[in-house]
């Protein structure tokens, strides 16, 4: 089974009305037969077209599990549920963030945001550093894709305090690489007490390889993805979250490059990680992260001297893996086709009460939350590779805005949560229109 992106020219709705029903027409008619998205980046917007960037599964038959549900699909919420006011931050992986785009450099951004939310999601991309993750502690670390149905009302979250986490890593050719690995896994559960006592090593590899695209995004191609899916058939109901461990195969040219590019570089690593999780969570519904082995010596080795701050969790480590284990530790459930018969304590789409964004990402996030109402905050400070007028689209008055920073976005949370019109706050404060109408 083989996951791969694919480029795609849209044309463009009329007023962007009724995003997702006509991406998924337009798009769904253009794949090849079998194929299934899974992931959907509009790269650019021009005055005609959508420039889409698809992950799809080529073939999603002929393994253990039903055939997912389709990633267009969405499920309007009739309300907003304020017993609780929960954000959601995205940081998209690939596109070159000039914050959290690189190891987890959105990890400041993700507490400052939390500091004012009854919960944070947000997903791996924004807080995963290697040995390091500082999840704050009302945050709930989500797959991606999963973000993308929560914000549809296809799944829902259920809170836990603990995951029992199941270990999958590619049987290495040096062994060094391997049992580093293996003890990375025993550190957590002797350190942070980490539920889980099984690995499994994959004899045949989950093969994942990146490449660039010509937008620039990180993306990459994933083989044999059933193998995977074979395993976790075997485990089921032995664990709730996949720790997964792999070697993403880059050129060791682009490892120098990157470490010398001083932030300038797209991390070439992510892209490819992220369709490989979108798959897995489309397909399995369970919560899953990866971490990337190292390929050679010469990678390992590297003297990369002193890097940009951004870089440097990713430099520190031999195995990337602490922070994937920390963050499945407590990974939400995922409760597929919720229906409004949510568990206490559950959180779905009408408990979601804004979204956060990099200006100028388009993709179902966004198109999930201007269908549902949902306020979306742009922070223009975090530049990235895409290239889209978000004003443009269709939305209602006062549910897009548009800040410089994340310390300003966490003011206009506050905002919200409390309640306050966002221009009575700031000055000058324009007066109320009068209108006179006369009785007929």
């Amino acid at each position: 089974m083989q996951v791969y992106e694919l480029d795609l020219d849209i044309p463009v709705a009329t007023g962007h009305k009724n995003l997702l029903n006509h991406l998924q027409v337009e798009i769904e008619s253009r794949l090849p037969a079998g194929a299934v998205p899974v992931r959907v980046a509009v790269t650019s917007t021009d005055s005609t077209h959508y420039h889409c960037e698809i992950g799809v599964i080529a073939e999603a038959r002929g393994v253990p599990f039903a055939k997912p549900a389709s990633v267009f699909e969405i499920s309007r919420r009739q309300v907003e549920n304020s017993d609780s006011f929960n954000a959601v931050m995205l940081v998209p992986t690939g596109i070159n963030c000039e914050i959290g785009g690189h190891a987890g450099d959105a990890g400041p951004a993700a507490r400052l945001l939390a500091s004012v939310c009854d919960r944070l999601i947000t997903h791996p991309n924004a807080v995963n550093a290697s040995d390091i993750n500082e999840l704050p502690d009302n945050g709930l670390y989500v797959e991606g894709s999963v973000i993308c149905r929560l914000l549809q009302g296809t799944v829902a979250l259920q809170p836990v305090r603990s995951n029992r986490v199941l270990m999958v890593m590619d049987n290495h050719p040096l062994r060094s690489f391997s049992d580093e690995t293996i003890n990375a896994f025993n550190a957590a559960r002797a350190a942070y007490g980490l539920s889980g006592s099984k690995i499994v090593v994959l004899d045949s590899p989950v093969e994942l390889k990146a490449n660039i695209t010509a937008s620039g995004r990180a993306a990459g191609r994933v083989d044999g993805l059933e193998n995977l899916l074979n395993i976790l058939d075997r485990e089921r109901g032995t664990f709730d979250a996949v720790a997964l461990a792999g070697e993403v195969k880059v050129p060791i040219e682009l490892h120098h490059e990157y470490f010398a590019s001083e932030g300038s570089m797209v991390n070439p690593w992510g892209g490819v990680e992220a369709i490989y999780t979108h798959a897995l969570s489309l397909i399995a519904n369970i919560p899953s992260a990866h971490a990337p082995m190292t390929g050679s010596v010469e990678a390992t080795n590297l003297n990369a001297g002193i890097v940009d701050p951004r870089m440097a969790a990713e430099i520190i480590s031999r195995t990337y893996l602490q922070c994937v284990l920390k963050g499945l530790q407590r990974s939400p459930r995922i409760i597929p086709n919720p229906g409004g018969r949510y568990l206490p304590g559950s959180i779905g789409v009408s408990e979601i009460s804004a979204l956060v964004i990099p200006d100028g990402v388009l993709g179902l996030p966004v198109m999930a939350a201007l269908e549902q109402g949902i306020p979306v905050i742009a922070v223009r400070e975090n530049r990235n590779l895409m290239r889209n007028d978000l004003g443009a689209l269709p939305w209602t008055e006062g549910q897009y805005i548009v800040v410089d920073n994340y310390l300003e976005a966490a003011g206009v949370l506050a905002a919200l949560k409390a309640g306050l019109s966002l221009e009575t706050v700031r000055r000058p404060l324009k007066a109320a229109v009068v209108e006179s109408r006369h009785n007929s």
